[in-house]
């Protein structure tokens, strides 16, 4: 049941000890119909890249406020940015040559991604094991991941932010890299999207991006079901949904 997932997702203390500033939206949506990249997917890429290239005309991606952030929060647990990106900077990174073009899912939460600012994982929810879990990874987790056509195992590093479900690492490094078995596709019925914020204004970043892709999929996707919970430290003010 997705009230089930909802309610059992899940921050460890070992995170918000360390990162007070972080929030965390996750959503569900049951109903949804997958499918290959469209029109309607192209046209919220195409405006995504043109946002981005305004953006990038004024300032470089370096000096991106969510951009520094984020390397600051990798750089936490060890990772510099020319080892892994969250996110959002890859895709910002790769606006300029055209975002990938993957499905229609996957298109319209990249999408919504850059035009927020807002790192972004979507998943099949009919694969996942137990709920969602943000935790610090001992290191003997599994993460099955793509490497030259290949399915492999690369376990995350001790000490690495990861997501996971009861089964194994679901993401890796907060939000650079998804494993392959939850991967959304085609056929994807029933989805869940995890929208991480940090800093002074990461509820409002948050709630502004689910809004728009609870909207979107909506207007897609008449008749599905979404819900969402929103994770966070007492003192960070709530922010109606």
């Amino acid at each position: 049941m997705t009230s089930g997932f909802l309610e059992g997702v899940h921050v460890a203390e070992s995170v918000w000890s360390a990162h007070p500033d972080y929030v965390a939206l996750v959503m569900t949506v049951h109903g949804i119909q997958g499918g290959e990249s469209d029109t309607q997917s192209d046209a919220m890429l195409v405006r995504a890249e043109a946002q981005a290239t305004k953006w990038l005309s004024v300032a470089p991606i370096e000096e991106m406020s969510e951009v520094r952030k984020w390397r600051e929060k990798f750089l936490s647990f060890g990772v510099k940015h020319k080892t892994a990106k969250s996110s959002v900077e890859a895709l910002l990174k790769r606006s300029g040559k055209g975002l990938p073009r993957v499905d229609r899912l996957t298109d319209l939460y990249n999408a919504i991604s850059v035009l927020h600012q807002v790192p972004i994982g979507g998943e099949d929810l009919d694969t996942y094991q137990g709920s969602a879990q943000l935790v610090v990874a001992t290191g003997t987790e599994e993460f099955a991941t793509r490497e030259n056509g290949e399915v492999v195992n690369l376990s995350p590093a001790p000490g690495e932010i990861i997501w996971r479900d009861d089964s194994g690492v679901t993401c890796r490094r907060w939000n650079w890299r998804q494993c392959v078995r939850t991967q959304l596709n085609t056929q994807t019925r029933n989805a869940v999207f995890i929208f991480d914020g940090i800093g002074a204004d990461a509820q409002l970043r948050v709630t502004d991006a689910a809004r728009e892709l609870a909207d979107t999929i909506e207007n897609w996707w008449p008749g599905v079901r979404i819900e969402e919970r929103i994770l966070s430290l007492p003192h960070t003010p709530e922010t109606p949904l």
